[in-house]
């Protein structure tokens, strides 16, 4: 099975969710690192996100970026399952 790191920054918008013991609940398989700035101060303001093994990903809400993050790393997973 393959490594999957969601990597958050503490001041985005997606911390009004728990994302951290939401994601490592529904897939044990994947870290969840908590940062104190992931230098994307712009993005930061106004849009919640995550970035998933490299990747931003990003939505109006934080829900919808949940979402989005659920499916990048259902992608990333697929990669490793064989």
């Amino acid at each position: 099975m393959g490594v999957v790191v969601v990597e958050v920054c503490d001041g985005n918008l997606i911390t009004e969710l728990d994302i951290e013991d939401i994601i490592e609940s529904e897939y044990p398989e994947v870290a969840v690192l908590m940062n104190e700035c992931l230098s994307f101060c712009g993005m930061c303001a106004v849009r919640p996100y995550a970035i998933v093994n490299g990747t931003r990903v990003f939505a109006k809400t934080s829900e919808e970026a949940l979402d989005k993050i659920r499916t990048k790393i259902e992608e990333e997973l697929a990669v490793y399952a064989d």
